[in-house]
């Protein structure tokens, strides 16, 4: 098994760092509390109509206007792994998992 990345607290205390990993669309109201607690610009919102499948637009129809947008991942690569924003959601729509520390 690979080593995960670790750092440690100013405590002195070890901590395993969780990157987000995705969002559930579907249940993300656009609030926009992760995107404001976010130290490293790693979301952005973008319509919920882009999300959709094909299938799915006449339910995009019946929306209101405050539905318009969801919160999406537009830059993982720059995540610490904070949690920050799964602690702010209201309707838990992140995943989060360790990361395999370089070899």
């Amino acid at each position: 098994m690979s080593e995960l990345i670790t750092g440690v607290t100013a405590g002195g205390t070890p901590w395993t760092p969780a990157f987000v990993q995705s969002i559930n669309q579907t249940r993300c109201i656009g609030c926009g509390r992760c995107f404001k607690v976010c130290p490293r610009s790693v979301f952005d919102l973008i319509d919920r109509a882009d999300t959709l499948e094909a299938d799915d637009i006449d339910d995009y129809e019946d929306l209101d206007e405050d539905n318009a947008q969801v919160m999406s991942i537009a830059n993982a690569g720059d995540c610490i792994g904070c949690s920050a924003c799964s602690r702010v959601c209201p309707k838990n729509c992140f995943t989060h998992a360790p990361l395999a520390a370089a070899a």
